[in-house]
């Protein structure tokens, strides 16, 4: 199957720092672009603190890439669209050649 590979998306990495008080901060570095066909799943609602809360599941399929390479999304990592964050909760082949990969991803914001 052939995508259409159309949305840049920035892949970022968690990077966290000591405080200097016992704790520590978290920011998110860049670590490049990466061209992706973003495809939307299903969607919920749920109580947030404030307000109701949307939840959204997406498969962001992408041009493969080796174990071990800094272009190949993890888990621990994230996606950004301008503002719209996607969570990467797997990673998998998405055909036999394992010309492409799917990132199962979370997006999260308000109702």
């Amino acid at each position: 199957m052939v995508y259409t590979l159309n949305r840049p998306l920035v892949l970022e990495e968690a990077v966290t720092t000591a405080d200097g008080a016992g704790g520590f901060s978290v920011h998110w570095q860049a670590l490049g672009t990466l061209w992706a066909e973003v495809r939307a799943r299903s969607g919920s609602e749920r109580r947030g603190v404030i307000a109701p809360e949307g939840r959204m599941l997406f498969r962001i399929y992408l041009r493969a890439a080796p174990q071990g390479s800094p272009q190949r999304p993890r888990p621990d990592q994230r996606l950004r669209d301008g503002a719209r964050i996607f969570t990467i909760l797997a990673v998998s082949e998405a055909d036999p050649q394992g010309a492409y990969l799917i990132c199962h991803a979370r997006e999260e914001g308000p109702a």
